[in-house]
C-alpha cells in the first residue's frame, strides 16, 4: 500500500532564532561514549556478536544503539537485512528485542515507557532512503539531519502516530547536505548519518524535555556510508 505522511507539524520559524540545536548535550555518539559509558558495560559488549560466515561477507547498513536517558543499554545491534524490527515484545518476532535488555535499578519512568514500546518500529532500507513504520500503540518522535529545515538552527522533532511511517533518512537530501554544508557546529559534535527515535516521549523546543538524553527510551540509528 502507499505510505501515509507522518503528519507532523513543523516548528514555527520563530524557534530558529530562539533555540540553538541541542547538539552539545544530546548527540552522545557511540564513538565518544564507548569509553565513558556506564561502568557495568564491559568494553567487549560493543562489538557485534554476528560471526556467521554470511554476516561477515555482507556489509551492514546500520547499527542501532538503545539508550535509557544517558545510559547505553545492551550492545550495538548490527543490521544486515533489508528491514529490521525493533520491539519490546513481538509474537514470532525476530530482530532487536529491547524487552530482553536488563538494567538494574530502572526508574519508574523508564519502566512505564518501556511498557509502551510494544511492537515498536519496523526500520526499512528502501531505494530512496530509510523508512520507520510505527507499529506500537503510542507515538514515536524522530530527529534526523534530512528532516531538519535548511539554515534553521533549531531542533526539528517529528511526531509519528501509530500506524504511520516516515522517511527518517533521505539519501538524496543527505548527499546535497553533505556537499552544501560547512557546518560550524561549535556547540558539539554533529553526525550527518545519525537518526534518533524516542518511544512515546517527545523532546526539543515544543516539549518539556529539551534534550534526547532526558527521554526514557530512545534509539540511535547509526547509518553506514557504504549504502
Amino acid at each position: 500500500g502507499s505510505r501515509m505522511p507522518a503528519g507532523a507539524r513543523d516548528s514555527p520559524p520563530a524557534f530558529c532564532s530562539l533555540f540553538s540545536a541541542d547538539l552539545s548535550d544530546s548527540t552522545l555518539s557511540y564513538t565518544e561514549t564507548e569509553a565513558t559509558n556506564s561502568p557495568n558495560i564491559a568494553p567487549g559488549d560493543f562489538s557485534d556478536a554476528s560471526t556467521s560466515p554470511d554476516a561477515v561477507k555482507r556489509s551492514h547498513w546500520c547499527n542501532v544503539a538503545y539508550w535509557e536517558h544517558r545510559t547505553r543499554v545492551g550492545r550495538l545491534y548490527t543490521v544486515y537485512e533489508q528491514s529490521v524490527s525493533i520491539f519490546y515484545d513481538l509474537p514470532q518476532g525476530n530482530g532487536f528485542c529491547l524487552g530482553q535488555l536488563n538494567l538494574e535499578n530502572r526508574s519508574e519512568t523508564v519502566r512505564r515507557t518501556r511498557s509502551k514500546i510494544g511492537y515498536g518500529i519496523l526500520l526499512s532500507k528502501e531505494p530512496d532512503g530509510v523508512w520507520a513504520y510505527n507499529r506500537s500503540e503510542h507515538p514515536i518522535f524522530v530527529n534526523s539531519p534530512t528532516l531538519d529545515i535548511p539554515n534553521c538552527r533549531t531542533l526539528i522533532v517529528r511526531k509519528v502516530m501509530p500506524g504511520y511511517s516516515i522517511k527518517v533518512f533521505d539519501y538524496e537530501k543527505s548527499c546535497l547536505l553533505q556537499h552544501a554544508t560547512d557546518l560550524d557546529y561549535a556547540d558539539g559534535p554533529y553526525d550527518p548519518n545519525s537518526v534518533r527515535i524516542s518511544f512515546a516521549k517527545g523532546w526539543g523546543p515544543c516539549y518539556s524535555r529539551q534534550f534526547i538524553t532526558s527521554c526514557p527510551c530512545w534509539l540511535e540509528i547509526l547509518l553506514s556510508n557504504n549504502r
